[in-house]
């Protein structure tokens, strides 16, 4: 069994909570904006760190991240991107994919919206682990743990960062 940080659209913000959630994870995963290099960093120096550059990440960002991961977790089929969309409005760039070669689970950001739907045309789960960040109009900052057990996603925890105050 493997368990997974997932967040998304940091926007270069760092929680210490990002390390205390993460704790018992195996690795994190980012579905991009990122925001720096330096974070990018700091989530490699305390856990494997696998991400995809969202549209507001410089060009050291994209060089040392694609734009979409396809890779296979404890027998699970995983695709993550960060402009993807969500059942019944994918983004044209990964309709082909979604549709002639469907993973288990789909993971994009992008909307700073926090979306857990299982498609059930396509047979896949579809998430959005909503906005770690500060930067953009949502409300509720929002990271999840997920859990990987012999080609199954086990568990799904959505974990609420509330601020003081909002900046």
């Amino acid at each position: 069994m493997k368990r997974i940080g997932l967040l998304s659209d940091t926007h270069g913000l760092w929680d210490d909570r990002f390390e205390e959630y993460f704790r018992d994870c195996d690795e994190i995963w980012h579905a991009g904006d990122i925001g720096s290099m330096e974070l990018a960093e700091r989530f490699e120096s305390i856990k494997p760190f696998r991400a995809v550059h969202g549209n507001i990440d410089d060009f050291r960002l994209r060089a040392a991240f694609p734009e979409k991961l396809r890779f296979d977790m404890e027998g699970v089929d995983v695709l993550m991107t960060h402009i993807g969309g969500y059942p019944g409005r994918y983004n044209p760039r990964v309709m082909k994919i979604l549709t002639t070669a469907p993973p288990k689970i789909f993971i994009c950001g992008h909307s700073h919206i926090l979306k857990v739907i299982y498609d059930k045309r396509y047979g896949f789960l579809s998430v959005n682990p909503g906005a770690a960040g500060k930067h953009g109009f949502h409300t509720t900052r929002t990271i999840m743990r997920l859990s990987f057990d012999s080609g199954r996603i086990t568990d799904a925890e959505v974990i609420e960062l509330k601020d003081e105050q909002r900046s």
